[in-house]
């Protein structure tokens, strides 16, 4: 009998006699789109972490080897906890960065985001991250131009975003440096999802079997994933985390007209080539070391 009356019940339903209970009846809820926050791709800066007594090397020493200019120095809180850090940009036509010599002990997290993304709304931006998966490490605080925040994404990717009391106007930039973003395989799909949702990006390329000589490890393959956004160029590297020094180190990659030419100018002002330049990819690309520790990836296109 009991089986008889669901079966009634369930044609009833079916013949629009009866309605269906409320569970059923109510439309899927739609996903909501990602607002679009990015600004542009000079807007967001490498963060460089120096000691203070290497602060003007670095500096003279990075627009020695990229061109461009320097903002003008000082010293600023630009922590939600009381701390003193020099700050300065350096604008150059290959990237932006934004460069820290703390006078105080450096509060926590701060150091450990890459990167700074400039963002046209700081609290949509925020909520967008979070609805994506991203932790917020460092919640939403006022800086002395603006308003900024830290998220973590999939795989531990931190970067800061941030947005102006008054919008700044940065020259556009020759080459689009990339996001050098080092995962393991389970965190792949999470971060790029994750990410181009946030972005309004895309994946431009997905290379399975990149070759090892990329990572340090020549005769061996690994999976490489480029990104482009509003927020500029991403590549991400899957790796085992077997990884010979400096590789991994490295936070951006910086594209230049004549790889060569550079290296000799970077030398002369100090800084040095850790891995000797190799081709792959249809690159010439080296990393080096600048006065005061900080690793990069130079790369030009290769001569076909």
């Amino acid at each position: 009998m009991k089986a008889f009356r669901s079966a009634l019940l369930a044609v009833m339903i079916a013949s629009g006699l009866v309605a269906a209970p409320a569970a059923f009846a109510k439309p899927p809820v739609p996903a909501v789109e990602a607002p679009y926050v990015a600004v542009a791709a000079q807007y967001d800066t490498t963060h460089v972490y120096v000691a203070p007594e290497d602060f003007d090397k670095f500096t003279d020493s990075f627009v020695a080897t990229f061109g461009g200019s320097k903002s003008k120095e000082g010293v600023f809180q630009v922590t939600p906890t009381p701390s003193q850090t020099m700050s300065q940009l350096v604008f150059t036509p290959s990237g932006t960065i934004s460069v820290f010599g703390f006078k105080t002990p450096i509060p926590y997290p701060f150091g450990e985001e890459r990167t700074g993304y400039l963002v046209t709304d700081m609290d949509a931006a925020v909520k967008s991250a979070r609805a994506l998966g991203a932790d917020v490490i460092v919640d939403t605080f006022p800086d002395p131009i603006g308003r900024d925040a830290i998220v973590s994404w999939p795989g531990g990717l931190k970067m800061q975003l941030y947005w102006h009391t008054q919008a700044p106007h940065y020259d556009a930039l020759q080459t689009v440096p990339e996001n050098r973003v080092y995962v393991s395989a389970q965190n792949l799909h999470k971060l790029v999802h994750a990410f181009v949702k946030f972005s309004h990006g895309k994946v431009v390329s997905d290379v399975a079997n990149a070759p090892g000589v990329e990572i340090g490890r020549p005769g061996d393959t690994y999976r490489r994933v480029r990104i482009e956004s509003g927020f500029g160029k991403m590549t991400v590297l899957v790796t085992d985390g077997h990884l010979p020094y400096p590789f991994g180190r490295e936070v951006t990659g910086y594209q230049v007209p004549d790889l060569a030419a550079t290296l000799q100018k970077a030398q002369a002002a100090g800084v040095k080539v850790l891995v000797q330049p190799f081709t792959s990819d249809g690159r010439d690309a080296a990393i080096v070391e600048f006065p005061g520790g900080y690793i990069a990836e130079i790369h030009a296109i290769a001569a076909k």
